[in-house]
């Protein structure tokens, strides 16, 4: 029987198995992978030492469960095809909806094993026994997820050469505290992302046009998890989430949020086919991580304010000028990006200075799943 990234127990042997399948994978869609734009996801490097020194003992027992929790490995198995798996006819799908689904799964595959990068890095320069082990099981399950988006995409006849974005994608540095922002909220908008899609679809199954959809609450659960080890590590130092820091937070949620909507637009035909309407989606998965994020950060957007739907709306032509630009070319095209750009920064600045709601910070920060 033929290993497969579903089974394996440590980051390592899933990354050997993904390197064993790579001479199917093509170069379209690791081109794709290898993109680097606002939009796309980014692989991202950081001050490993100081992430080395990090002291969990003001939450040891949040974290000792936790940790227990994921070692005990729920998902182990999962994520592969099974007898529930449906026949998709790649040849028969809309074009344009099987353009933006390829978009979105080489999206979703780069999103997944960027954070496995990232994590297995932090495993293997550490030497904090806390740390590494968390790093070591979180870079586990995103090696699985990214594995299998690997398998939905080769019945489509293309795949990413994970080893080779490893070698040869750029990297963004980032200091472990923004770090810790920006991955807190890529796995809690990823649970409110995938199960708000999932509920939908339990209610809905006859827009479910791909299986992979079936596996969505398990996959939205780890994200969960993994959103609660960094909101533990922001937790043991106060001053992460305070002063100058909670202008940082802010940032953070506005550009998160911002480009999923920007994200989302792009994939009309998507959207489409699982019957969701786009604004309404955006809303849902904004209150919802909104709801989730008050666990450690002690703001929360005003989604409702508004300047909030017009600033979006704003960005969202914006990027589309932008696009338009690069399509085009030559001088008149560089003054249409330009133009664009700086039509993008005055949205998102309108968007930033939407003041925030303000609440309490609970004493434990641990959530379970509730959607």
């Amino acid at each position: 029987m033929n290993a497969h990234t579903a089974d394996a127990t440590t980051v390592e042997e899933g990354l050997a198995i993904q390197e064993q399948q790579a001479v199917l994978d093509s170069e379209s869609a690791t081109a794709v992978a290898m993109q680097d734009t606002l939009l796309t996801p980014r692989f991202y490097t950081t001050d490993f030492e100081e992430l080395d020194a990090i002291d969990v003992t003001p939450v040891r027992a949040d974290w000792d469960h936790l940790i227990a929790e994921m070692r005990a490995d729920p998902n182990k198995g999962h994520f592969k095809k099974d007898d529930t798996w449906d026949h998709v006819d790649w040849d028969a799908m809309e074009p344009a909806l099987k353009k933006e689904f390829i978009d979105f799964l080489i999206s979703s595959c780069t999103a997944e094993f960027s954070g496995c990068v990232l994590y297995k890095e932090m495993k293997r320069r550490g030497h904090n026994k806390d740390v590494t082990e968390l790093f070591q099981l979180m870079a586990r399950d995103e090696a699985r997820h990214a594995g299998f988006i690997n398998d939905a995409l080769r019945e489509a006849g293309i795949a990413v050469n994970l080893g080779f974005l490893t070698q040869a994608k750029k990297y963004t540095y980032f200091r472990p505290k923004f770090i810790y922002y920006a991955t807190y909220l890529s796995e809690k908008i990823g649970y409110a992302r995938y199960i708000t899609i999932y509920r939908h679809l339990e209610a809905n199954p006859d827009k479910r046009f791909h299986p992979i959809f079936k596996w969505f609450e398990e996959w939205c659960n780890d994200e969960f998890r993994h959103g609660e080890a960094f909101a533990l590590l922001m937790k043991t130092d106060p001053k992460l989430t305070a002063g100058v820091n909670v202008w940082w937070i802010k940032f953070f949620l506005t550009a998160v949020f911002a480009t999923m909507h920007v994200r989302d637009h792009q994939r009309p035909a998507f959207h489409d086919a699982l019957g969701v309407d786009t604004d309404w989606y955006g809303q849902e998965v904004f209150r919802k991580t909104s709801d989730l994020s008050k666990q450690i950060f002690p703001i929360t957007l005003d989604i409702d304010h508004p300047r909030w739907s017009k600033g979006l709306n704003m960005l969202q032509r914006a990027s589309a000028q932008v696009d338009a630009g690069k399509r085009k070319g030559g001088i008149g095209g560089k003054l249409t990006e330009w133009t664009g750009a700086a039509k993008a920064a005055l949205a998102f600045a309108a968007l930033y200075t939407i003041p925030a709601k303000r609440h309490q910070v609970p004493a434990s920060t641990r959530l379970e799943p509730a959607y």
